[in-house]
């Protein structure tokens, strides 16, 4: 008697290293791949429009690669327990497959479907191919949730153990007369293109971040620890978004680091440090498990009251944060790449958010919910993270009162200016040496939409009374 199995696709858009696939391979006779598209079951976090845009040609990519591989995609819409119910009565499928995933309502979904399965004396295999570590498995010895980076990751470091990346294993088609929809009929890209910058930014697939990967451990570590704070630099690894996609798994990152460093020992400190930024997906994932809140509220409970307001559309401040028009060089240009790249460089992210929170005094969840929108790598966990430990309301946070200074940033980590002037077209006739604060100089660029000392100050004496 043969058997078969359904390979259920979400985001872990990849062949090697897929731990639902291969373990299907191995146990059933033949498969089929299945992703269904519902982001209804998402809400309120469904996915933004980068992500979207990515996802068009992730999926692409992964229909490719399974039809060469010998087991086409079926892609469907709808409700995720019907749809597979529906497609095990059609192929006599006898067990399921598929990678987790640890958002709230993921993770709800997830059981929800476990359960219809198992209702219907179905095989539910799931595995995890997302993370290093599964949440939950890192404690403190109070068995208690880490709410500090540094102790977390070195906890976390001393259990992991990399393991060699499984190949894609050998596929047998399911033959069946099942009809699929086409990437295209789930009208995943924007109805504006404008996008066009994602396209020479980007190849988003399982190829892709395999060279972007290649590409990293073969120069970048090396000089990591130092240019991956250089936005006018080639220094970070661009992986995030492949990372969120699934189209390379963190234990492929990782080997191929520790790979890196045994053949060339100099990359060893860049190399380390590269791996604790893994370390902050990997914590973010475990505050988002412990604390589900947080997507929608700080961390730190004394933070409920703190008088940050939340903008409506018609909000000048917030539109000119979002436009890049604040006046100041160094947001405008990160607010410009985001716009035209869906990308924005993890130092700028932070001084972005910063003169949001702190000198403009708008609610860290209005930053979140632009970055959502328009992040090809818009994750949840990540995101929630990145947002509350810059306004300070988080774990780990920064404290309230270190407030990112713009200008210093800029001079400090853009010390050429390449990065102001790559972005912000209106510089080019600025002086050199001016650019990061041209109000301070006869030039025709808008003034700041705050005064940096001013709300400084303010933002201070409203922590302080916060405090309080």
């Amino acid at each position: 008697m043969t058997t078969t199995a359904l390979v259920w696709f979400r985001r872990d858009l990849r062949l090697t290293d897929n731990l639902a696939l291969q373990a299907a391979a191995a146990a059933a006779d033949t498969i089929i791949p299945v992703y269904i598209h519902a982001p209804e079951e998402e809400a309120p976090w469904q996915p933004g429009a980068a992500s979207n845009w990515w996802l068009h040609h992730s999926l692409s990519a992964l229909a490719e690669s399974l039809l060469a591989a010998g087991a086409p995609l079926l892609i469907r819409s709808g409700n995720t327990a019907a749809t597979l119910l529906e497609l095990i009565e059609a192929t006599g499928a006898d067990s399921v497959y598929w990678n987790r995933l640890y958002e709230p309502a993921v993770i709800q979904r997830d059981a929800d479907v476990r359960h219809a399965l198992e209702d219907h004396d179905i095989l539910a295999n799931d595995f995890n191919a997302y993370l290093l570590l599964e949440p939950g498995s890192v404690m403190n010895k109070s068995a208690a949730p880490y709410k500090v980076f540094t102790p977390f990751w070195k906890a976390a470091r001393s259990m992991l153990e990399v393991r060699t990346p499984e190949p894609p294993p050998q596929l047998n088609k399911a033959k069946n007369s099942l009809t699929s929809l086409t990437v295209d009929e789930l009208d995943l890209l924007p109805t504006i293109q404008w996008y066009a910058g994602f396209e020479a930014s980007w190849q988003p697939g399982e190829a892709g971040a395999l060279d972007q990967l290649d590409q990293f451990v073969d120069g970048t570590v090396a000089a990591y620890t130092e240019d991956r704070n250089r936005p006018d630099r080639e220094g970070t690894s661009r992986l995030s978004a492949h990372l969120h996609f699934g189209e390379v798994s963190p234990h492929q990152v990782a080997y191929a680091t520790q790979q890196a460093v045994a053949e060339h020992p100099g990359c060893a400190a860049g190399a380390e440090v590269f791996l604790s930024e893994i370390g902050w997906r990997e914590f973010a994932h475990h505050l988002l498990a412990h604390f589900p809140h947080t997507v929608a509220e700080p961390l730190r409970p004394d933070f409920k009251t703190f008088p940050w307001r939340m903008p409506d559309d018609d909000d000048p401040d917030y539109a000119a944060w979002c436009k890049g028009e604040t006046g100041i060089p160094m947001v405008d240009a990160g607010m410009h790449q985001l716009w035209h790249t869906g990308w924005m460089h993890n130092r700028v992210r932070m001084v972005v958010a910063s003169l949001l929170t702190k000198n403009q005094l708008i609610s860290w969840q209005a930053g979140a919910r632009w970055f959502w929108d328009t992040l090809v790598d818009a994750n949840l966990a990540s995101n929630t993270l990145g947002w509350q430990w810059t306004a300070g309301c988080g774990a780990d946070a920064a404290p309230f009162f270190r407030i990112f200074n713009p200008v210093r940033q800029g001079e400090k980590f853009d010390p050429h200016e390449y990065y102001v002037r790559q972005w912000c077209k209106e510089l080019k006739d600025i002086p050199v040496g001016a650019a990061h604060a041209p109000w301070t100089k006869v030039a025709d660029y808008p003034p700041p939409v705050v005064d940096l000392a001013e709300s400084r100050k303010l933002a201070l004496e409203l922590f302080k009374q916060n405090k309080n």
